[in-house]
C-alpha cells in the first residue's frame, strides 16, 4: 500500500489517500470514514471513529490536570472542545519535553496514538503544543469573527 503525506512509514496505513481502499489492479473501492491527520484536530465526538492504535491529534481547553503520587510519573490530562472531552495519558519522558506546555498551558493541541481500553478512549501523548495565546485573540477587538461579520 502506498505511504500517505507526512505518515512515517512505521505507521499503520489505513486505505489510500484518497479515502479508499485500493484492489490489486489499483481501483478504487470504498473503505472506513477516514478521520483526520495531524495537524488537523480530531473533535473530541469524533473519537470513536478512528481505530486503535492510530495517530490522532486532539486540542481542548484544559479542564483538569492530575498527577496520582500511585501513577509513577505519569499525568492525565482531561481536554473539552465543543463536541466533547478527550483523556490524555502523559507518560514521564514526554512531560519532561512538554514541560511548561503541560503545567501552564490553557488551551493545548495533543498528538498521539489512540488507545481503547475496558471501553474507554485515551489519547498517549507524543507531542504537546501550547496554543493559550489563541485564546487572547478572542479578547481583542480588533480581530473580526466570522460570526460578526453580516
Amino acid at each position: 500500500m502506498e505511504s500517505l503525506p507526512n505518515t512515517p512509514p512505521h505507521e499503520p496505513q489505513h486505505g489510500h489517500h484518497d479515502g479508499h481502499h485500493r484492489d490489486p489492479d489499483d481501483r478504487p473501492r470504498p473503505g472506513p470514514r477516514r478521520w483526520p491527520r495531524p495537524p488537523r484536530a480530531l473533535p473530541h465526538g469524533q473519537l470513536a471513529d478512528p481505530p486503535a492504535g492510530a495517530r490522532v491529534t486532539v486540542a481542548g481547553l484544559v479542564l483538569v490536570r492530575q498527577r496520582p503520587g500511585t501513577a509513577k510519573g505519569v499525568i492525565f490530562i482531561t481536554l473539552e472542545d465543543e463536541t466533547g472531552v478527550s483523556n490524555v495519558i502523559v507518560w514521564r519522558h514526554v512531560y519532561e519535553r512538554f514541560r511548561r506546555a503541560v503545567i501552564a498551558g490553557r488551551l493545548l493541541r495533543v498528538t498521539g496514538k489512540l488507545q481503547r481500553e475496558a471501553g474507554v478512549t485515551h489519547i498517549v501523548a507524543e507531542q504537546i503544543e501550547d496554543l493559550s495565546a489563541l485564546l487572547d485573540d478572542l479578547l481583542r477587538p480588533d480581530i473580526a469573527r466570522a460570526g460578526d461579520q453580516p
